[in-house]
């Protein structure tokens, strides 16, 4: 026997084809409550979708230590070879909207929520070990110009090019993007990072600045542009398609987690600045160390509530894993969770997708849609007299020095060229050539020149053969102050 279709309340609905009319012509009558509640509620069925990263795809695993890191972090999930610990991802596109294709160029996020026995631990990355930009208070400017014009409504490559132009520290992730790795065959055949500096610490209260990479056991594969383009006309969710079909089928992906480490006093000595995201540190220097392996082995069960509604930030962590003074990385500890709260409401991390196996004790209350017993009658502000729930200072974050005047500063280090121009160096002749044609394809629709020029002379200081080239491309001469 089928169940009783019922109302959200739980009463059961006698007529799910008909609404209530005075007579067979009507009008309606308002007290269709049955009719009232599902215009409502379909109504409130789209939460805002989020400002970057709202198209996404996401999978269920689990992580697994194969190599023991203790000396360095005291984080439990991280504690003893063979431990496992339930995680979810999810991937996206960064600039598109909900509904955009797959196959697009663009940076992918690879966000990792970990259920540990602590709480959740949110590594919020890409799949490339860099960014555009390394201070927060440019992130608004550059994702505007990622969107569309305000009068146009199109995608805007003038936006795109002069902001490029001119923040040169872009220059490292925009060879990446446009190169080969700026879109992926499939979700599962691609790297991921952390790409801040993060800082671990141990239970001696040791610390060490740590790196995160991701490497795919799939094998790194990716789409050549005219692929990507039918691809994304044929079937816009084809990367979603894929992962879903990939565990479905028992195909279950995997990554390998390794990390690089650097002692806390090389921060101050080494050629780059550790914590500039826009820069990479020499494995030759800091070299991967094997932590475990990320395997996903279960669709979600619904999209909305678990891909759609998954909040990460981060700004979750657990003991043993730090933030580093990393200006980029300072600011999404406050941008991310405030994103959350806006999209789907001041309890979101009470959702189950979200919700912490570890015990939650706390003294904040009420707010839109609490779904638990919102601390019942238990003490409610802290200090108190009453056994409430109480700081553990060995819990505490471990301090580091900071000095100099307050005041707007940057990153001392301002050589933006050196890796970018090495990446370019360390590509065959055939990744070269695609590399120009995609960065000519994309600059075209430019209607400037002097904005070409401009984005030109970067490319020319990184790598004198790569400015030329693009200059070529496009019909424009390398800049006389650069030649």
């Amino acid at each position: 026997m089928s169940k009783k279709l019922t109302t959200s309340w739980g009463a059961p609905v006698g007529d799910n084809q008909n609404s209530m009319t005075a007579g067979s012509r009507g009008p309606t009558l308002i007290q269709d409550v049955h009719l009232l509640e599902k215009l409502a509620h379909f109504n409130r069925e789209r939460v805002p979708e989020r400002v970057v990263h709202a198209k996404g795809a996401g999978a269920h695993g689990y992580f697994e230590v194969t190599n023991d890191v203790s000396k360095y972090t005291k984080a439990a999930f991280l504690s003893e070879v063979g431990k496992r610990t339930p995680m979810f991802i999810r991937f996206s596109t960064v600039a598109g909207e909900l509904g955009s294709a797959d196959t697009v160029r663009d940076p992918r996020g690879f966000a990792v929520k970990f259920y540990t026995e602590e709480g959740n631990y949110d590594l919020v990355g890409n799949n490339t070990p860099v960014f555009f930009i390394r201070d927060a208070i440019k992130f608004p400017d550059f994702i505007h110009t990622q969107k569309r014009h305000p009068q146009t409504h199109l995608k805007n490559p003038n936006a795109v090019w002069d902001f490029w132009s001119l923040s040169p520290e872009s220059l490292h992730q925009v060879t990446i993007l446009m190169s080969d790795r700026g879109i992926p065959a499939t979700l599962r055949h691609m790297h991921g990072f952390g790409s801040h500096t993060f800082k671990w610490v141990n239970k001696e209260g040791e610390g060490v600045w740590v790196k995160y990479h991701f490497k795919t056991n799939q094998g790194v594969k990716n789409l050549a542009p005219d692929v990507a383009a039918k691809i994304a006309g044929e079937n816009p969710d084809y990367h979603t398609e894929d992962l879903f079909n990939a565990i479905d089928k028992g195909e279950f992906p995997s990554w390998t987690l390794y990390v690089q480490i650097m002692p806390i006093e090389d921060a101050d000595t080494y050629r780059w600045d550790p914590f500039d995201v826009t820069k990479v540190w020499s494995q030759k220097d800091y070299p991967l160390i094997e932590v475990g392996q990320m395997v996903l082995n279960r669709n979600p069960e619904n999209y909305f509530a678990e891909v759609e509604q998954v909040t990460l930030s981060p700004g979750n962590f657990v003991p043993g894993i730090e933030a580093s003074p990393d200006k980029m990385l300072q600011g999404r500890l406050f941008a991310y969770s405030d994103a959350h709260r806006y999209r789907v409401g001041a309890n979101h991390n009470a959702l189950p997708i979200n919700r912490p196996v570890a015990e939650v004790n706390n003294y904040q209350r009420d707010g839109f849609m609490r779904p638990d017993n919102n601390g019942g009658g238990s003490v409610y502000y802290e200090p108190n007299s009453f056994s409430g729930p109480q700081e553990s200072p060995q819990d505490n974050t471990t301090a580091f020095p900071v000095s100099g005047a307050a005041g707007s500063t940057g990153y001392d280090h301002d050589d933006h060229y050196t890796q970018a121009g090495d990446l370019y160096r360390l590509m065959t002749e055939d990744e070269r050539t695609r590399l120009v044609a995609n960065i000519v394809a994309a600059m075209k629709p430019v209607e400037r020149d002097d904005i070409k020029l401009r984005q030109i002379a970067h490319f020319y200081k990184a790598d004198p053969e790569y400015g030329t080239r693009v200059a070529e491309g496009l019909g424009l001469s390398v800049p006389v102050t650069q030649a």
